[in-house]
């Protein structure tokens, strides 16, 4: 059983596991690479103080460093839903399920938007995680939509399981994809079946499919956690980081603007002392 449960191994995620094994707390870290995170991207920072002028690399590379060196474990996998089980949280990372006293969601944002038919067919031919859901389309035709190159890997694996496999990315230049797949230009406008999917819709044209894999960097906080509140798509906090649902917290770009690398890190300490205290009143 885990203390504190950390979703992102961002600015936010990694102030909040430092500051949680200050406090003699079992931390975890779940996230994605550091290259996938937006600051990494960045030319050049110089508005967090005492790092005037670095670049994006350099910065995500210190905060990793300094949390390896303080011993918070980092894993990288996705954190696909989270349950409530009364008094704890379990966590579903890739099939993995962990327990957790807290969790702190500090996931970013996820860009992009709710495609017309996702949430109606989620579980029913969508998924968010080819690893857990892709053995299910063994043999059959499916398509990838990716906001990223981390969405490659995902789509290589089902072309290892499925007959067909479409890719349509959201970004530009693709680094690596195995020959079998098929990359299709163009946005997705809509999944379509009866009760389960059956096409989905790109531009002018359907394509038949039996599953939709809808890869993101980030999984929207709502739908990570069924009954988290939300205040205009970021995740509603007060100022102790706390939401609407005991032990759980959140920090970073996912609870709204600005979306500053400050922001984030104070953010996550914030958080991470709550959830300390939160852990504590349990001793009382």
């Amino acid at each position: 059983m885990i203390d504190i449960a950390i979703i992102g191994a961002g600015p936010a995620g990694l102030s909040a596991a430092i500051n949680g094994v200050i406090r003699n707390k079992k931390v975890k870290v779940f996230g994605n690479p550091p290259s996938t995170s937006y600051i990494y991207k960045a030319e050049r920072v110089d508005n967090y103080i005492g790092m005037l002028g670095v670049n994006g690399k350099d910065m995500m590379n210190e905060f990793v460093n300094h949390a390896k060196e303080m011993g918070v474990p980092i894993q990288i996998g996705k954190v696909i839903e989270i349950f409530p089980m009364g008094d704890y949280y379990m966590l579903n990372v890739e099939n993995e399920f962990i327990e957790a006293r807290t969790v702190i969601l500090a996931n970013g944002f996820s860009k992009g938007t709710v495609l017309e038919g996702e949430n109606e067919f989620l579980g029913k031919g969508v998924s968010y995680c080819a690893t857990c859901d892709g053995p299910l389309y063994r043999g059959k035709t499916v398509a990838v939509i990716g906001d990223s190159d981390y969405a490659e890997e995902d789509a290589n694996y089902l072309s290892e399981v499925c007959e067909k496999v479409y890719y349509i990315p959201q970004y530009k230049d693709i680094k690596s994809l195995n020959a079998n797949v098929e990359v299709l230009e163009g946005k997705p406008k809509k999944i379509l079946g009866e009760t389960v999917v059956e096409r989905i819709q790109l531009n002018q044209s359907d394509l038949e499919v039996s599953g939709v894999f809808i890869i993101k960097q980030n999984i929207p906080s709502a739908k990570l956690l069924q009954g988290l509140e939300m205040e205009n798509k970021a995740v509603k906090v007060n100022k102790f980081m706390e939401t609407n649902m005991k032990g759980i917290y959140a920090a970073g770009d996912c609870t709204g603007r600005p979306y500053q690398v400050a922001k984030a890190i104070g953010e996550g300490n914030v958080a991470a002392l709550q959830a300390v205290n939160y852990l504590h009143s349990f001793k009382k």
